[in-house]
């Protein structure tokens, strides 16, 4: 299947929903993925070993000076 045609029942589909819910969550993800294009130019780059173990590093050191959100906490935020 084309792209186009994937576009086209794409919108048929979400045209068809009824849940102002569901809407919503779909405006977010578009714009939180057109935000992310123009500020990253589209590409995902990967990151080297170093970057990644300074990453865990700075987490672990996060979570122990209890610089973290709970799962529930999150929930709440998206909700």
């Amino acid at each position: 299947m084309d792209i186009q045609t994937r576009k086209i029942e794409f919108v048929q589909a979400f045209l068809k929903l009824q849940s102002e819910e569901v809407i919503s969550q779909f405006e977010n993800l578009l714009r939180k993925k057109s935000s992310y294009e123009i500020e990253e130019g589209k590409l995902l780059k990967p990151m080297s070993i170093k970057e990644f173990n300074k990453r865990i590093d700075q987490s672990e050191s996060d979570f122990k000076n209890g610089k973290y959100k709970s799962t529930s906490e999150l929930l709440k935020k998206i909700s």
